[in-house]
């Protein structure tokens, strides 16, 4: 089977690389080129180029390269042919093929994929129209999912018939009943599997309906609550997200996806203007699913119970984080609330419950110790005891030492004993009650320096630049931690050995400092040293900025001229960076 050249190439001139590929990666604009982070490997730095006027994308990461086809197949995990499909049905282009067609199974995905289809926008007409859906469309109007919303989410209604939808398909009832529609009772006969229900469409991520969930109305007999499609040959649970088609340019521009139980959740983020939220379809949140989310960001929010995943649902979680290089946070949604329900009450409460998701490790970790008495040393060693042995559920020592300076000062006990069973997790029962030690800083003020970053960054980051950190440590440790932003577990993993200590100290050292005397100290010895590098240069610009620059480390200690000499000494030291590497071989 082929698909004919004339065909090939009007799919081609259709799919601009950059648009195809930004379905799937966000990129940005860099010169004659468009960058992001690969899709086929775990990176930190953008490496994944896309050139719109070849055609061509290339990760000169690991190597992966081609055009919009190549990029397809494998994003997608489909041959040539497949990859065609997909890019055809996104532009409406209709294929034609050479000596035999189609084959058989992917005409058979096609013909699933139109009763399914039919199916919808059936069920959706029923909703809008029929006398028998009117008790559907007052309920969903009492709970804001009506007119609009019923129709932008293609809502829809399943008589309480038999047979209603088998006879309005003119599809062969085999066809029917693999597609999960119907199924044959005792006597042989056709019967809706959908009946008495409001209807959910499931699309997969590229929009063809594939599957349905159904909700009983308020009062039904029928003790089944959702009931949803059984799998099929075009329809996997634990590879499939409701809504996931809808939201991938909003989680693809936001590098975030917000994961819910309930297909009225999804809505209910909608509604709100949070336009990035899927849901899983009757089932727990798989590997599969991570997988596919993982095309499109690397930040996942659970918006949903995350207690009830338990400790078993832990060590998943952290596997998943660290195979797909993502992070997983829990949103903290009100007691007792679902984001079907605040969309309505709250909505400023539901975006908040995003905007301030806890990391999946803290919220855990939180929910051991907010309710905890802490009188009694007894009732700090217990809280330290429970607590640990959340934290010691994490894979990484970094992460379990970083959190075990949290779970001191909220306990009490000694830093470095936590840090020690974090490093240690069978030690976990030896701990006990003492009292909180300080922890000692290093003579050094670019130290000091760091554990300000990590703590007040506001207050000091837009004051400090490469050209301050001497030490090798530190200052690896600060481009780590100024590469990405303040994210500490960020920097931790972008980090060196020796940076990832410094860091690792910085972010529980007990610091009371002035940041911007601390930034005047480092400055000032910043100075001195590139001073002596330029001492023997004898350009007149140099000669004349070098004594400026000595004036200007006098008017640092004048309160009237500090802010002003700093200000001109930073950008001084940040215009000769590159002459005195040049000329000392840095």
């Amino acid at each position: 089977m082929a698909i004919v050249d004339e065909d090939i190439e009007r799919v081609r001139d259709a799919s601009p690389i950059a648009d195809v590929i930004q379905q799937y990666v966000a990129l940005r604009r860099v010169g004659r080129n468009w960058v992001g982070l690969c899709p086929f490997h775990a990176e930190k730095s953008g490496s994944f180029n896309v050139r719109e006027e070849t055609g061509r994308y290339k990760c000169f990461g690991c190597g992966a390269g081609g055009d919009v086809f190549r990029f397809v197949q494998d994003i997608e995990h489909v041959d040539f042919v497949g990859a065609v499909e997909h890019l055809a049905n996104r532009a409406g282009i209709q294929l034609h093929y050479t000596s035999g067609g189609e084959n058989q199974d992917r005409r058979r995905r096609k013909e699933l994929l139109e009763i399914l289809e039919s199916a919808a926008a059936w069920f959706h007409e029923r909703l809008l129209s029929a006398p028998d859906a009117r008790p559907a469309r007052d309920y969903l109007r009492s709970r804001g999912l009506a007119g609009d919303v019923a129709r932008r989410f293609r809502l829809g209604w399943a008589p309480d018939d038999w047979d209603a939808l088998v006879r309005s398909l003119s599809a062969p009832g085999e066809l029917v009943v693999e597609a999960g529609l119907a199924f044959r009772n005792r006597a042989g006969r056709l019967q809706d599997s959908f009946r008495g229900r409001i209807m959910f469409p499931i699309t997969n991520d590229v929009g063809d309906t594939v599957a349905f969930g159904g909700r009983i109305l308020p009062g039904s007999s029928d003790p089944a609550k959702y009931k949803n499609s059984t799998e099929t040959p075009v329809y996997a649970k634990s590879k499939t997200l409701y809504g996931l088609s809808w939201s991938k340019s909003d989680i693809v521009t936001a590098d975030q996806v917000i994961v819910c139980e309930g297909y009225t959740d999804v809505i209910g983020f909608h509604r709100v203007g949070v336009s990035r939220a899927v849901a899983t379809c009757g089932t727990a949140l798989t590997e599969e699913h991570v997988r596919l989310l993982k095309r499109f960001a690397s930040r996942v929010v659970l918006a949903f119970d995350a207690d009830a995943a338990g400790q078993g649902a832990a060590a998943r979680f952290y596997e998943w984080e660290k195979r797909y290089d993502v992070s997983v946070a829990v949103a903290r949604l009100p007691e007792g609330s679902d984001p079907g329900d605040l969309a309505d009450r709250d909505p400023d409460a539901l975006r908040r419950a995003v905007d301030e998701a806890t990391p999946f490790l803290g919220f855990r970790l939180d929910r051991v110790l907010a309710h905890r008495t802490l009188r009694t040393p007894e009732d700090r060693a217990r809280a330290a005891r429970e607590a640990m042995e959340v934290v010691n559920e994490h894979p990484d020592v970094n992460v379990r030492k970083l959190y075990a300076g949290q779970v001191a000062a909220v306990t009490g006990l000694a830093v470095a004993d936590l840090v020690a069973v974090a490093q240690s997790p069978s030690r976990v029962e030896t701990l006990s009650a003492v009292p909180v030690r300080r922890v000692r800083l290093p003579e050094s003020a670019e130290f000091v320096a760091l554990a300000l970053l990590i703590q007040r960054w506001d207050d000091i980051a837009p004051w400090l630049i490469p050209d301050l950190f001497e030490a090798e440590a530190e200052g690896a440790a600060f481009d780590a931690i100024a590469t990405t932003g303040g994210d500490l577990q960020a920097a931790m993993d972008l980090a060196g050995e020796e940076a990832r200590e410094v860091l690792e100290r910085a972010s529980v050292a007990d610091v009371e400092a002035d940041p911007l005397v601390e930034v005047r100290n480092l400055t000032a010895a910043a100075t001195r040293r590139r001073l002596q590098r330029l001492a023997r240069r004898s350009e007149p610009e140099v000669v004349l900025e070098s004594r400026e620059a000595r004036l200007a480390i006098e008017r640092l200690d004048v309160p009237e001229t500090a802010s002003e000499a700093l200000t001109w000494l930073l950008g001084w030291l940040q215009r000769t960076s590159a002459d005195v590497a040049g000329a000392t071989g840095r």
